[in-house]
């Protein structure tokens, strides 16, 4: 059940980091409460997740699916560079989350 909220925590953070992009700094109010609303999702989720799971493991996964979700979305948002090396550094940041997901008790 942690890694469950591990991984919904990781996509609120996707979903706020999106959310701070469409509120505009927080000058848009309905993307800047539903940016508000999963920031603090995403963070009871992950505290939730934090009670069994080891600190280091799960906030890297953390982060790092946030990291993942968000340069994917921005690709197919935002029309950001999707160039070879930078897939495969997202690549990268997938095989470092699948590692700390197995080498976890």
């Amino acid at each position: 059940m942690a890694w469950i909220c591990l991984v919904l925590a990781g996509l609120l953070e996707v979903v706020w980091a999106v959310g701070l992009k469409y509120s505009e700094g927080f000058t848009r109010p309905l993307p800047g409460v539903a940016t508000a609303v999963a920031m603090a999702g995403s963070f009871w989720l992950l505290a939730t997740a934090l009670k069994t799971i080891p600190l280091g493991t799960g906030y890297a996964v953390w982060v790092g699916i946030g990291a993942v979700g968000t340069a994917l979305v921005g690709m197919l948002l935002f029309r950001e560079p999707a160039g070879v090396a930078r897939l495969l550094c997202i690549g990268l940041i997938v095989a470092g989350i699948a590692g700390l997901k197995l080498t976890s008790r």
